[in-house]
């Protein structure tokens, strides 16, 4: 007895049979009527042999079941519950109704009494055991236990079934669910296939297109700098005009109709220079831009074919396939702060925005070629015809010169003659002067012999009257061409004056057409025509 309580195995270990099985008591009622509301509430089959217990579809033959059949006097069989084995046994009484103190080998006593009931299993407690027999159960126990056995079998069999009917239809309704939500998921991620390769055409065309614009503004960058490498040279040309007119002498150096159309000239020039390094700084900001969005488009084109190239291996993916994994991971949503997610309306906006920036791009540099076209044009014009109203301008300045030489020449060949017949005139006049010397002569040594008449004799006469005359006549004669030959030295003196002035203004004008038309117009003769104004 020592041994039974100081062991809980022992104890507890009969107990774990009917664990599974038994109902609990309920505190609020007593244990009859617990036993009776158990009955009623889930009544035990009706047992006939081992029949019962076996499947309708399988007969007894077939199980291999024994057919004899041990039944008490009430039809059922000996070895599963009796209606007594629900109350407690009857204890032994006196006659005068205490009870027995009588000792026997079942007696109270004894370490063999067997007390059992329905609250032994709620209390776990069990018959002690004496030295003399080894029984632990008592009959209504294993009763009790064998129509659990039997009941759990039964009950374990229809689990069984049912569970095998179940597995079956939920292996049936697993597989044709996996296949439809599988098919339903393939055409959504053909779907998604479908719109990726769209958006990927599409980002293909727009790229396309921004190559061709950032081609096309290259060139027009390339142009502007040429047209700007051309415009040295008629800057340069207006500039060495200008020069090289400083060079003219003194009477020459005017501000005339071909100054002012150089200096005009030049201006223009500055002016478009200034213009062209803006367009060209323009130019640059929107090459910068135009890559700038083309790199965009590239990395979501990218992006758009890199997962156009999942998205397609996974809707070719089968269950027949060899690269199929176990990723329990991947179902994992991604941390929003270490890599977002975008959503379907984001994704396509973040796209839309893109293609629409580019259009914006796109229209802004498509304005810029138009009017870097528009200005190449006019600036081109405009130079071509101002250095057409310089070369007039020069070319009326060159004849006005070169009419103004031929007037100083001929003015030149005048006074030269004029020299000439001065000069000739000048030693006519002192031949003249010289001629009247021998009359002269005459005349006073007429005068001077006549002085040598003697006394009445020496008589002033009509001779001596005309004789006197005619020494004043030649000294008049002689003063007068002396007067006209001082004016014609005078005379003679203005005229080489006159002709160094002529041949002065004659080097002047010289001069001037060597630079206006040997100098200016040979050099503006390499002035850049229209096409090449533009950059062609």
């Amino acid at each position: 007895m020592a041994a039974y309580f100081c062991s809980p195995v022992q104890q507890t270990q009969p107990g774990h049979i009917y664990d599974d099985h038994m109902e609990e008591l309920h505190p609020c009622i007593g244990e009859e009527e617990q036993v009776e509301r158990d009955k009623l509430r889930s009544p035990e089959p009706t047992v006939s042999g081992t029949y019962c217990y076996l499947p309708k579809n399988v007969s007894q033959e077939k199980s291999g079941v024994p057919q004899m059949q041990v039944q008490d006097g009430n039809g059922a069989p000996c070895y599963l519950p009796k209606l007594q084995d629900k109350f407690p046994p009857p204890k032994a009484t006196t006659a005068e109704g205490q009870e027995s103190q009588k000792m026997g080998v079942t007696g109270p006593w004894t370490t063999g009494h067997v007390d059992w009931g329905p609250l032994a299993e709620l209390t776990r407690t069990r018959p002690m055991v004496d030295k003399y027999s080894i029984t632990r159960y008592s009959e209504g126990e294993w009763r009790k236990h064998n129509a659990d056995v039997l009941k759990g079998s039964d009950k374990e069999t229809h689990h069984a079934k049912v569970v095998d009917h179940n597995g079956r239809q939920c292996a049936t309704f697993t597989v044709a669910d996996t296949n439809k939500t599988q098919n339903e998921n393939t055409k959504r991620l053909s779907h998604r296939v479908h719109d990726v390769y769209r958006w990927k055409v599409e980002l293909e065309h727009a790229i396309s297109t921004m190559s061709d614009e950032i081609n096309t503004l290259e060139l027009q960058k390339q142009r502007l700098k040429t047209a700007m490498g051309v415009l040295h040279m008629p800057e340069s040309i207006a500039g060495e005009c200008l020069s090289q007119r400083t060079a003219r002498l003194e009477p020459d150096i005017v501000r005339d109709k071909a100054e002012e159309e150089l200096i005009k000239e030049t201006a223009l020039i500055g002016e478009a220079r200034d213009f062209m390094g803006r367009m060209l700084k323009q130019i640059e900001e929107q090459l910068q831009h135009n890559k700038a969005i083309k790199k965009c488009l590239e990395i979501d084109w990218s992006d758009k074919k890199e997962t156009y190239d999942i998205e397609a291996i996974n809707v070719g993916l089968r269950n027949t396939s060899k690269t199929l994994l176990f990723k329990p991971g991947a179902t994992r949503f991604p941390d929003v702060y270490v890599n977002l997610q975008s959503t379907p309306e984001s994704w396509e906006h973040y796209t839309r925005e893109n293609l629409n920036q580019l259009e914006e791009e796109c229209k802004r540099s498509t304005e810029l070629r138009h009017f870097l076209d528009s200005f190449m044009s006019d600036m081109s014009r405009d130079l071509c015809m101002q250095a057409d109203c310089v070369d007039t301008a020069l070319a009326m300045r060159i004849a006005e010169t070169d009419e103004a030489r031929q007037r100083l020449e001929n003015e030149l060949l005048k006074t030269l003659k004029c020299i000439a017949d001065t000069e000739k005139l000048i030693k006519d006049l002192k031949q003249a002067i010289i001629n009247q010397d021998p009359a002269m002569k005459i005349a006073q040594t007429r005068l001077d012999n006549r002085m040598l008449r003697p006394r009445q004799e020496n008589c002033r006469d009509i001779p001596q009257y005309e004789l006197v005359d005619e020494v004043k006549s030649i000294s008049k004669n002689v003063s007068a061409l002396k007067g006209q030959l001082q004016q014609a030295e005078e005379s003679l003196c203005g005229l080489v004056t006159m002709r160094a002035d002529l041949e002065q203004e004659i080097i002047v004008k010289r001069k001037t057409l060597q630079i206006d038309r040997d100098r200016c117009q040979k050099i503006r003769s390499y002035y850049p025509s229209t096409v090449t104004l533009t950059g062609y």
